[in-house]
């Protein structure tokens, strides 16, 4: 339930922060759900289905998507975008999820 295009390119991924970050993120503490996990899918998924639409679920080398990490911390890494030199900050605790409390900004009014 992974296109596999994105499968391989995690595969990529995973392989390249490894090399770079692997002995840090051990020491850190990060484990191996944290780096690849996954949504664990329902018993009978819908079509549209997809592992990768909960990001709550799923793991920092599904998100690094062929951009490398450039800092690593025992709750973030820092990943770059090489053709905007932005970073954007993945949270590996308090991620956001969906469900029925908090699924819009109305259920706090």
């Amino acid at each position: 339930m992974v296109p596999v295009e994105r499968w391989r390119q995690c595969v990529e991924d995973g392989k390249r922060f490894l090399a770079l970050w692997g002995s840090q993120a051990e020491v850190l503490g990060w484990t191996a759900s944290e780096l690849f996990g996954l949504h664990e899918p329902p018993a009978t998924p819908h079509p549209s289905y997809s592992r990768l639409s909960r990001y709550d679920s799923t793991g920092l080398c599904w998100r690094l998507q062929g951009r490398p990490v450039v800092a690593l911390t025992e709750a973030t890494a820092a990943i770059e975008n090489p053709a905007t030199g932005a970073v954007t900050v993945y949270r590996k605790l308090n991620k956001p999820a969906l469900g029925p409390l908090g699924d819009s900004l109305d259920d706090f009014v």
